[in-house]
């Protein structure tokens, strides 16, 4: 099932020259501007033909390689939602390349000023397909999240011009790097082209993370300077070693921001249509993102360029799914949210997409806009949730209680409706945030050199500082910080649901306590591979092992309570109504039944949490089997009928 029309939109290349489609509904007519090989000199302008809302030109003998781009004649009414303006080159919605990286400039929000010196041009491409194949990666696996610049940058194996690049990931010691933490996908932060948001070049700043759209087929050249060659390439290397590839996709806004942002593609092309505004107020853009636009996900148009960017990758790189940033706004209309709207709909049921890994930021800034637990399955969803009850639980302000719904699934989240079954991504920090080192280090935000006065960021992190803020030289500092780290790796690992890593976390990487380092395309945010931690990375990659070895990491049902879980406090005995309300109770233990795959026997699982500052004495479950052993990266050793755990921490039991 697919809404998308038999005609294709974009510059399809056949075998006679090049046909041109283009939508809008409000443009009075559009012009084809064809420029040199180079991108920098205007050949020819060519009127497209309108049928309907389509405007179409086939050029005869057009060639592979051919620079072009829009330009949208119109009323310029912004009072009114329309912003035509036949000065203003546009970038087709639909390129799939373009010849360099958005660069702004005021004029290209200037009403009457030429801008094609200072656009990017559209590449005609002919499209590849691959053999399309299953997804690799299933619910409950570990997914891997990567700013490819910051991560590849400094990498002292990758070769300099490869270095912060896609295609560095493919290189062999990168993913053996991905291989030794067992890594089942790695979610790429936006590769698709972006521009910087306007506040940025004044202070000196770039945008590193690429949230600020324009293209959302486009690759950016500076990450991807192959383009969709690179992408083949590099899924295909990840796909040989086991690793799948999510994209991590901006449908919510575009770059072009507020009534004060530039023209560069949808704006031009028809803001009226593919950008939400207030109804009695059509000048008005509504702002449910926080950037100063909102993307008409709604709107025919607008949904079918966002499935056939989603079908263009699949089918043109394999990629095995998507995560959709401020997801809520891809099911808003104009009554808000909604989780039957008929763009998720057709997204769920499309051919080349119904089998894709779908994961939803379950939220946006608009009204209604928190949907953690209300995305249709099979949508995973970020959940925040569980990410502050976990840093809660570590820093003492949350019960065992709160820890436990975490380690089950969080089914007050996900049951609702009679589900039987999680579809939570637990995380404890990601891209957008303070780092796993930063949250044991800083009690506040450090955002200095954002160049907003420390306003921007998140207020609430629920971190702490295991000694003096800041300071890295005191080896018991850095000690206490290590241990709460491997404790909350230990904790996550634990919990049922997807889980999900942030690059640099298993190695201590920090962002000098910056949680919101978006615009720090420098060393705050590059991963120093010379530096990052061994003892936690090997911490990591061991627990990376346990949840492979033990098939009830992979089960996604909520335990039912009929011997699928054992919860017991300190005593070894099962939790009791006092031991739950206990308010200053420092551990838990479970038991869970499971498949052993590397002995292939069927025996217990027991994971013991203490968050005491000081060692606890626990006892362990009587043994069917004779007693317990100890799982540790060093070897495993017999535990007897109880335990000394070790303050702040987190150990694992195996049944004799």
């Amino acid at each position: 099932m697919s809404e998308s029309a038999t005609r294709s939109l974009g510059a399809t290349l056949t075998d006679h020259g090049v046909e041109f489609a283009v939508w809008s509904r409000n443009a009075e007519r559009i012009e084809l501007c064809v420029f040199d090989a180079e991108g920098n000199r205007e050949l020819v302008r060519l009127p497209l033909t309108r049928d309907g809302d389509e405007h179409r030109l086939f050029v005869e003998n057009a060639k592979q390689g051919m620079r072009y781009g829009l330009r949208a004649h119109g009323a310029y009414d912004p009072d009114h939602g329309l912003w035509f303006d036949p000065s203003k080159l546009l970038i087709d919605p639909y390129a799939q390349e373009i010849d360099r990286p958005f660069r702004y400039d005021p004029r290209l929000a200037a009403f009457g000023e030429d801008t094609q010196d200072l656009m990017p041009k559209a590449i005609v491409s002919r499209n590849v397909p691959v053999t399309a194949a299953k997804p690799l990666f299933q619910p409950g696996g570990l997914v891997y999240e990567i700013a490819v610049r910051p991560f590849t940058i400094l990498h002292p194996d990758v070769p300099a011009k490869q270095r912060g690049t896609l295609g560095a990931l493919a290189h062999p010691s990168v993913i053996a790097h991905l291989k030794r933490l067992q890594v089942d996908a790695v979610e790429l932060m936006p590769i698709t082209a972006w521009i910087d948001e306007r506040h940025l070049p004044p202070l000196g700043l770039t945008n590193g993370w690429g949230y600020n759209p324009v293209g959302f087929m486009a690759l950016d050249p500076r990450l991807v300077p192959g383009g969709m060659k690179e992408l083949r390439e590099t899924v295909a290397a990840l796909h040989a070693e086991g690793i799948a590839v999510i994209l991590d996709l901006v449908f919510n806004h575009t770059g072009e921001s507020d009534r004060q942002g530039p023209t560069l593609s949808l704006r031009g092309l028809d803001s009226l249509t593919y950008f939400r505004h207030l109804p009695d107020q059509p000048g008005t853009l509504v702002n449910d993102t926080g950037t100063g636009n909102t993307v008409a996900c709604d709107q025919p148009a607008t949904r079918r360029l966002i499935i056939d960017s989603l079908r263009h990758f699949v089918q043109h790189a394999g990629i095995d799914g998507f995560r959709f940033d401020l997801a809520t706004v891809v099911g808003r209309g104009s009554k808000g949210f909604d989780p039957e709207s008929m763009t998720l709909r057709i997204m769920l049921a499309d051919d080349v997409l119904r089998d894709r890994i779908m994961i939803a930021e379950p939220w946006d800034i608009g009204p209604g806009g928190y949907q953690l637990g209300k995305f249709p399955a099979p949508f995973l969803e970020w959940n925040d949730r569980a990410r502050d009850d976990l840093r809660r639980f570590w820093r003492g302000n949350a019960g065992i209680g709160d820890l436990a719904t975490v380690l089950a699934g969080s089914s007050s989240v996900f049951g609702r409706d009679g589900r039987r079954q999680t579809r939570s991504v637990n995380f404890l920090a990601a891209h957008d945030g303070f780092t796993l080192m930063d949250l044991v280090s800083y009690e506040h935000k450090h955002n200095e050199a954002n160049g907003e006065r420390n306003r921007d960021g998140h207020n609430e992190n629920f971190s702490w500082n295991n000694g003096v803020e800041g300071k890295t030289d005191d080896q018991q500092v850095q000690r206490r910080r290590r241990n709460d780290i491997e404790a909350m790796l230990s904790t996550l690992f634990a919990t049922r649901g997807t889980i999900m890593l942030t690059a640099g976390d298993e190695g201590g990487r920090s962002q000098q306590g910056n949680n919101n380092a978006y615009c720090q395309d420098n060393a705050i945010t590059w991963t120093d591979w010379t530096t990052l931690d061994e003892e936690l990375i090997g911490h990591t990659a061991w627990l990376a092992g346990l949840r492979r070895r033990f098939s009830v990491f992979a089960d996604m049902d909520f335990f039912n309570g009929d011997g699928d879980v054992l919860w017991f406090s300190a005593t070894g005995k099962p939790m009791s109504v006092p031991d739950w309300e206990a308010p200053n109770a420092a551990a838990l233990g479970m038991a869970l039944p499971t498949q052993d795959r590397i002995s292939g026997r069927s025996t217990r699982l027991a994971i013991l949490f203490n968050r005491a500052a000081e060692e606890l004495p626990i006892a362990l479950p009587i043994s069917q089997n004779g007693g317990w052993s100890l799982l540790t990266a060093a070897g495993d050793t017999t535990a007897g009928e109880s335990i000394i755990l070790r303050a702040r921490s987190v150990v694992f039991l195996l049944e004799d």
